[in-house]
């Protein structure tokens, strides 16, 4: 697992280094060689993966500027016995903070309250930022994208429990009692971070 993930560590830096040299190269020879990285990236992380290369080709918008990691966003939300709230996820029937890639025209603390009201039916307000992790550094399963995690503290103030199409449960769970969690989103290091915090409100922030 450790070498895969360092192989899709690579072919995501080749992969971001050809296409920022495709947004700013004039050389069509350049173009050409940058284009080839681009193939052999998603081919590499196709093998990595085992995903057909039309995957992963397609999973990977078409920039026209720097590249820069996608920024995914949870919120951090307890209720009064001291239990935080987790959303099972339909991709892969695992469990996670509520939370997703941001979205343009919303900030960071828009966003948190927005998945928390889409994913769970409650009403959330920000309390402040807990952390913003660089996900390469900690042990989610291989991933093609490159991505920053922004977890988010929120207070409950309201609403009640709602179905949506994406999620297929969600409940609040107790530190010693958490259901399998969906490691791609959610690891088990994140939820005793989140109980840092909320044991120790004065914890400063912390970044990768």
């Amino acid at each position: 697992m450790k070498i895969e993930r360092e192989l899709l560590e690579i072919a995501k830096r080749l992969r971001a280094m050809a296409q920022t040299g495709l947004v700013y190269s004039e050389d069509d020879y350049d173009r050409e060689r940058y284009e080839e990285m681009v193939n052999l990236s998603d081919r590499m992380t196709a093998l990595i993966t085992g995903n057909e290369v039309s995957v992963i080709a397609g999973s990977f918008r078409v920039e026209d500027d720097y590249v820069t990691p996608k920024v995914d966003i949870r919120a951090v939300v307890f209720n009064d016995k001291d239990e935080i709230l987790l959303v099972k996820e339909r991709a892969d029937g695992g469990w996670a903070m509520p939370g997703g890639w941001a979205d343009v025209g919303f900030t960071p603390s828009e966003v948190a309250v927005k998945e928390v009201k889409e994913e769970t039916g409650l009403d959330v307000e920000p309390v402040r930022l807990l952390a913003v992790l660089d996900k390469r550094c900690h042990p989610h399963p291989p991933h093609t994208h490159y991505a920053y995690k922004v977890f988010i503290l929120c207070r409950l103030i309201g609403g009640a429990f709602t179905d949506t199409f994406d999620i297929l449960d969600r409940g609040f769970f107790a530190k010693d009692n958490l259901p399998p969690l969906s490691e791609e989103r959610t690891l088990r290091s994140h939820i005793d971070m989140a109980y840092e915090y909320q044991n120790d409100p004065s914890k400063a922030a912390y970044a990768d």
